[in-house]
């Protein structure tokens, strides 16, 4: 699992240097349980479903709801704070939670920050956690998108990724979220040892005709400490060449336009009009507040994140006034903002301004390599990602940063 960075003690009241969200902000909810540990998953999740008071999957809302407590108290030091304009549930597995639990954190929120007229409410779901029933609750609720993890459409891959569903189910909740005119979108991965080229294709194709307004597709990172991790390790398992991730992406590429999705964002696709509003904040360098365990935070330039454990996140918020639940945090330089909003801007299809300063012949050999747009750059002054650029978005930052 990913260690968290040391970072600097906030003090227990939670207050930052910058609290001001009067332009409004974002929610990130995560719900850290889970049925199932999937091989290749690296993220803060317990199989455990109970960690005693308020820290199981029963009483979890009543802890996040004192974490917004203790965020309005600190967002309202100098200024009001804005209206929530989007809001995310992941995890874990969200889905986890009963719907009163979501009505209840999403209640609070709204109560206590308002909601913009045209907020996004997400929440990720694995497809067996889901029934009909519990999809019409959740729209009740207040979610208006949901984001299924597919991964895949074949059976021995899903098995290789330590997934429980079968794509018969899949099949099923796409066509319940169709009946209830509920937006979804559905992830997948590529590179699982022992995907075939076909195996993936018909994961694509599967996908597309379920027709999400979203898709999502990501390369596998094996991380170490994972159970596939160990398995690379020792060698019983074996990773997947870059240039057969790389054809996989141009494939995905390939056959998403033609299905008439845009890409918008590296490893994103979306019917127009329904791009992630969610996402696009992330990468845009937007605030939110991350509530949770093991949940990060962005406010103006100052990140945060939680205790990752339940039952010591619960501990935090237990007392009288309650003390931060963050562990640490760390405040950027505005060198480390630049580099920052390069790092994020030049993923999305807009790319990003071309910084003052960079070298002409940078840019030019970013063009000359096929890795940029040539009429974004000399008639826009932007730097837009071609489909190679993409692939080679790392390589394109790192030149970036050595040339600023």
């Amino acid at each position: 699992m990913v260690q968290l960075p040391e970072g600097m003690p906030l003090p227990d009241d939670g207050q930052l240097v910058d609290p001001d969200v009067s332009a409004g902000f974002s929610a990130y909810v995560h719900i850290p349980f889970c049925t199932v540990r999937c091989g290749y998953c690296d993220f803060n999740t317990y199989t455990n479903p109970d960690f005693g008071a308020g820290a199981g999957v029963q009483d979890y809302a009543q802890t996040v709801g004192k974490e917004i407590e203790l965020s309005q108290r600190v967002l309202s030091r100098d200024t009001k704070p804005g209206r929530l304009r989007s809001i995310f549930f992941g995890g874990g597995t969200p889905t986890l939670l009963n719907v009163a639990s979501f009505a209840q954190i999403l209640g609070q929120l709204r109560d206590t920050f308002g909601f913009a007229p045209d907020i996004e409410i997400t929440t990720e779901a694995n497809p067996e956690t889901v029934t009909r029933e519990q999809l019409v609750g959740l729209q009740e609720a207040g979610i208006n998108r949901i984001s299924f993890g597919m991964q895949s459409a074949v059976p021995h891959v899903l098995a290789t990724l330590d997934r429980s569903h079968t794509p018969g189910q899949v099949a099923k909740v796409a066509q319940w979220a169709r009946e209830l005119d509920l937006n979804f979108s559905l992830d997948l991965i590529y590179g699982t040892p022992g995907e075939s080229d076909p195996d993936w294709r018909a994961s694509l194709l599967a996908a597309i005709d379920l027709s999400p307004q979203h898709l999502s597709c990501y390369a596998l990172t094996i991380e170490p400490g994972t159970k596939m991790g160990t398995d690379l390790a020792r060698g019983s398992m074996m990773g997947t060449d870059d240039d057969v991730l790389a054809f996989r992406y141009e494939l995905a590429n390939e056959l998403l336009a033609a299905a008439g999705y845009d890409w918008y964002e590296v490893s994103n696709w979306a019917r127009p009009g329904f791009e992630c509003k969610h996402n696009r904040y992330y990468w845009q360098g937007a605030n939110w507040w991350g509530y949770g365990a093991g949940a990060h935070s962005h406010i103006n330039g100052t990140r945060f994140w939680n205790v990752k454990h339940p039952r010591r996140y619960a501990a935090r918020l237990a007392g009288s006034p309650v003390r931060t639940p963050a562990q640490g945090h760390e405040k950027l330089s505005a060198t480390e903002q630049t580099e920052e909003a390069i790092m994020l801007g030049i993923r999305l299809r807009e790319g990003i301004k071309i910084p003052a300063g960079l070298k002409r012949e940078t840019v030019a050999g970013f063009i000359s390599d096929g890795l940029i747009d040539p009429q974004a750059a000399l008639r826009e002054d932007r730097l837009v990602l071609t489909v190679r650029g993409r692939l080679l978005a790392d390589a394109v930052i790192r030149a970036l940063w050595m040339d600023l």
